[in-house]
């Protein structure tokens, strides 16, 4: 079989195990955020590393919720050195003062994005998150997560501390697809399941907000012409320093 076939079978299989396992838990994940959002409250995403990413797929993005708020620091991110993000996870009390600088409260409801579930900031945030009666959402790899041990000091992993646990399907380290001949194997998987799992959620709110007679402000492209005064009054009422 060609290598891209074999490839795109193996996403497509991961794929399809992640729609028929987790869609009771997107659901469920999709009740926190839709509550938050009938009560005043935003929807926050937060991942380090690679996980940025996923938070950043749905903060201020064409069919993006504007009730979306991305905690975002650069120093958990990849672009500032190779292995700083991989340092800070590991830190203890950063995430507590991450909560405070984004003045995440008890309206609001908290999606932590980790692969591995294992790391200090990750699982911190959760518990601290819980402390302030936020709702918690896992996106994380339960194969990883329970064949890893804790690096945090409650000896939690993620799934064990938050309110909803969805399993992105990636096996232990991520990268799980061989080729002949090379030991190591290669085609991480967390991302572009987790991007998939973070959209469904944001499709659900929106189409049960509706519903309920609540118009979800969703931004445009800013790419399509006339799109630019819609998306500035979104920024305008919801963005800023605020809160």
């Amino acid at each position: 079989m060609d290598i891209l076939d074999s490839y795109f079978s193996y996403v497509k299989d991961i794929v399809n195990k992640t729609v028929k396992t987790q869609k009771e838990n997107i659901n469920k994940a999709a009740d926190l955020v839709i509550e938050s959002c009938l009560n005043g409250g935003r929807f926050y995403v937060f991942g380090s590393g690679h996980s940025h990413m996923i938070a950043e797929e749905l903060y201020i993005r064409a069919g993006g919720l504007a009730l979306v708020k991305a905690i975002l620091p650069s120093e958990l991110m990849l672009h500032e050195m190779a292995n700083k993000s991989t340092f800070i996870e590991r830190l203890d009390g950063y995430s507590e003062a991450m909560l405070k600088l984004y003045k995440v409260d008890s309206n609001d409801t908290l999606m932590i994005i980790s692969n591995s579930g294992r790391n200090s900031v990750p699982v911190e945030m959760a518990i601290a998150a819980k402390e302030k009666n936020v709702k918690t959402i896992a996106l994380t790899s339960l194969t990883h997560s329970k064949n890893s041990t804790s690096r945090h000091k409650s000896g939690k992993r993620l799934f064990e501390v938050c309110d909803v646990c969805i399993d992105n399907g990636s096996p232990v380290g991520d990268a799980g697809f061989y080729i002949d001949k090379l030991d190591t194997p290669i085609g991480a998987t967390s991302d572009l399941i987790g991007i998939l799992c973070a959209q469904a959620i944001i499709v659900k709110v929106v189409d049960e907000l509706m519903k309920r007679g609540f118009n979800p402000p969703v931004f445009k492209s800013s790419n399509v012409d006339n799109a630019d005064s819609y998306n500035q009054e979104l920024f305008d009422k919801y963005y800023g320093y605020w809160k």
